[in-house]
């Protein structure tokens, strides 16, 4: 079992998010960094879908009342287990009666916590994931709170693998550098109303640089700059919306939907963030820069396959390693 000995900021449960109900107004949700998740759960052995601790920081501390093998991914926090820094993107196996603690934001925007063998929760319309306008999913359909615990499935962890020590990082590390895009480039595609728009407008919003403000969250990014040129607007029918949309508001400012978002709007529809940059743009801090620019779908699909077959391969590389120094342990 966990036990949540520190709030956090918004730490809530999420997996790879619950799809196939947004015409009843329930939106996938799921992890943010979506890369990040299938990563911090290879490492650990688990499905790269499993349910995993969403953080933000400052995040939660938390006390483990059980042996249990875990590792973080996505963003740096300065993890410490008991006062002794903590690497991400690498299995560690924890002892009895630890703490784990988030000192300093270091990069990224949220860190995902995964334990071997996954946590004991009850779904919700086939998901894990924490739908916070409804109440339902994760742990009681809300962030964690202090005292709150969680219980973990088997992750079969032996007391004899730690020889006395309180924590034991294994020896190999996930590079995942190449799964994301550098210099807060984000890659788009045209959107419905793209080509209603003026061309000095879409020049605008490939060529400035957009900052985040400190009114994002896990619904949308809200995103300051030069406001671009708006066409003179007709009444429009709400439609439906996914993440990852760019609507451009009436002001000219952007907003990008993230995973909480809603599942109509009416805001014009001005782009589409690709499926292999969201994890990327969800590591971006406020007051951080993005660059949008504008691809094809071709190439778009190009880099989602490619990101893809890298998490397959890391996932697969975990396993064997991980296969490896399970057996030498029984030896």
């Amino acid at each position: 079992m966990i036990q949540v000995i520190q709030q956090g900021l918004l730490d809530t449960i999420q997996d790879a998010g619950r799809y196939g109900y947004q015409h009843l107004g329930i939106n996938p949700g799921g992890a943010m960094d979506r890369v990040a998740l299938a990563v911090a759960n290879s490492l650990v052995g688990n499905d790269i879908t499993e349910a995993a601790i969403e953080l933000h920081f400052p995040a939660s501390a938390f006390l483990f009342d059980t042996e249990a093998m875990i590792s973080l991914s996505g963003a740096d926090f300065g993890a410490i287990v008991n006062g002794r820094p903590l690497d991400i993107n690498r299995p560690v196996l924890v002892s009895k009666q630890t703490v784990l603690r988030f000192n300093k934001p270091v990069s990224g925007a949220r860190c995902y916590l995964a334990v071997r063998g996954g946590l004991a929760l009850t779904p919700w319309l086939g998901s894990y994931s924490t739908h916070l306008k409804a109440g339902a999913g994760g742990f009681d359909g809300r962030p964690l709170k202090k005292n709150d615990r969680l219980h973990l499935r088997s992750g079969n962890i032996s007391p004899s693998w730690f020889q006395g020590k309180e924590f034991v990082a294994l020896p190999w590390t996930a590079d995942v550098s190449h799964l994301y895009t550098r210099n807060g480039i984000i890659h788009t595609l045209p959107g419905s109303q793209w080509n209603l728009v003026s061309e000095d407008t879409r020049q605008q919003f490939t060529n400035t640089a957009f900052s985040l403000t400190e009114q994002s969250d896990r619904m949308g990014f809200r995103l300051t700059g030069p406001a671009l040129a708006t066409e003179p607007r007709e009444e429009q029918l709400s439609a439906g919306t996914t993440r990852g949309t760019i609507q451009l508001l009436p002001d000219g400012q952007l907003i990008i939907l993230m995973a909480d978002h809603q599942t109509t709007g009416g805001y014009g529809r001005l782009a589409h963030v690709i499926t292999a940059d969201m994890p990327s743009l969800s590591q971006r801090m406020p007051y951080q820069e993005i660059h949008f620019s504008m691809t094809e779908e071709k190439k778009a699909s190009a880099l989602l396959w490619k990101q893809e077959q890298d998490l397959l391969f890391l996932q697969n590389a975990c396993k064997l390693r991980l296969e490896e120094w399970l057996q030498q342990q029984a030896v």
